[in-house]
């Protein structure tokens, strides 16, 4: 097996979303030990979007099924749509699989772009549509940076969990199996989260 991580780690100033906190470290030494204190976003890095994010009810972060966050994916290389991914570049290639990842012109990016790859409204009718139970993409956001927040509320009212800012450069298109935890925070609207694709014998594991 060859486990990706497409995790994109955390540093001090980086990428981050207009309006949210750039994470921040400050580590300490004491005597035996050296410890910590950390601040960022909620939505720091690649990490997980809860329904009550927008859809401001339902499920917070510590209340998403781990069953949606694990198990067979597919990636998707969309990377052709450019900025505007539709629905005519997901609709034959989803094939009954229940957990996508979006490979875009933005992998490898390290600097925001307000012209960012994301999904039109068509396309996450799609998805939720076609039943999806988790979409992630590699950009800042699944929706545009100007935009009214129906593509979110349309996945997330669905049953559709998000996943952002993932780093899928490395990743070729094709079916893994994934691992996506964002951290247990109680009553929060989305978390950072470690995300792994496992090649090659992760669906026995779990499938």
């Amino acid at each position: 097996m060859k486990i990706h991580d497409v995790t994109r780690p955390l540093f001090y100033q980086d990428l981050v979303y207009p309006g949210d906190n750039a994470p921040s470290f400050r580590q300490e030494e004491r005597g035996l030990y050296l410890i910590s204190d950390l601040r960022m976003s909620s939505h720091a890095g690649t990490h997980v979007d809860a329904p009550v994010h927008y859809l401001k009810t339902g499920k917070t972060v510590d209340e998403i099924p781990l069953s949606a966050l694990i198990g067979t994916c597919r990636v998707l290389d969309v990377r052709d749509a450019k900025s505007f991914i539709s629905a005519s570049h997901l609709d034959k290639k989803i094939g009954g699989m229940p957990r996508l990842l979006l490979k875009t012109a933005f992998s490898g990016c390290t600097t925001f772009d307000p012209d960012y790859p994301h999904l039109l409204p068509d396309a996450a009718k799609i998805l939720a549509m076609q039943g999806v139970i988790c979409v992630g993409i590699d950009s800042p956001s699944i929706e545009a940076f100007q935009c009214d927040g129906s593509v979110h509320r349309d996945l997330l009212a669905s049953g559709c969990f998000i996943i952002e800012l993932l780093d899928l450069s490395s990743v070729q298109e094709g079916e893994y199996f994934m691992a996506a935890l964002p951290l247990r925070l109680s009553g929060v609207d989305g978390a950072p989260a470690r995300v792994v694709l496992i090649e090659g014998g992760g669906s026995v594991l779990w499938e």
